[in-house]
């Protein structure tokens, strides 16, 4: 004859009984110390501090505020360097020069905005793009009353034109760089 099993306990049922002297163990860690929002201030603006100073480091040029171009109001916003081709402008215009690198201004005060465009040129003239563009919004015209003039100051910059419509329209600007010649030693 035959035998028929006997049923074996659930898994659940088994598990538990094999674990039935654990104990839970006590936490004896001290928690992380939580910072107050005075020390989290400090800290985030020590690290904003450093990163500017890095970004000043890598931009080699300082902008003025106290310097005014005249643009006409009546036309699109556009510069081209005394000495530069002006039917490049004209190209980016027309958009046949897409941006290699596009530099967004928004939230950013002056000061930040100054830091931002003088590593952006550098960054462009490093990496040799010819075109870059910055976005700088319409707001409260404080960026776009001063990216222009800003530009006009810096010799790498051999023109801008207000960006077309797919790259940012009125509130950007399309920027041509002149980039180092590099010389061959043959």
């Amino acid at each position: 004859m035959k035998k028929t099993p006997t049923p074996e306990p659930s898994d659940t049922a088994l598990f538990r009984s094999e674990f039935t002297d654990v104990k839970p163990i006590k936490q004896d860690k001290i928690p992380p110390q939580r910072l107050s929002s005075k020390h989290k201030s400090a800290d985030l603006a020590k690290k904003l501090d450093r990163l500017n100073d890095v970004k000043q480091r890598n931009a080699t040029f300082q902008f003025s505020d106290g310097f005014e171009g005249h643009f006409d109001s009546q036309q699109p916003l556009k510069y081209v360097q005394p000495g530069a081709d002006s039917f490049e402008v004209k190209r980016l215009r027309r958009g046949e020069y897409p941006p290699d690198l596009i530099l967004d201004l928004h939230g950013l005060n002056k000061e930040q905005a100054k830091l931002e465009i003088a590593a952006l040129i550098y960054a462009a003239q490093k990496q040799h793009y010819h075109c870059v563009c910055i976005v700088h919004g319409i707001g409260s015209y404080v960026l776009k009353k001063n990216v222009p003039n800003w530009l006009i100051q810096h010799p790498s910059v051999k023109g801008f034109h207000q960006a077309p419509l797919e790259w940012g329209g009125q509130g950007a600007v399309l920027v041509l760089i002149d980039l180092p010649q590099v010389h061959s030693k043959y």
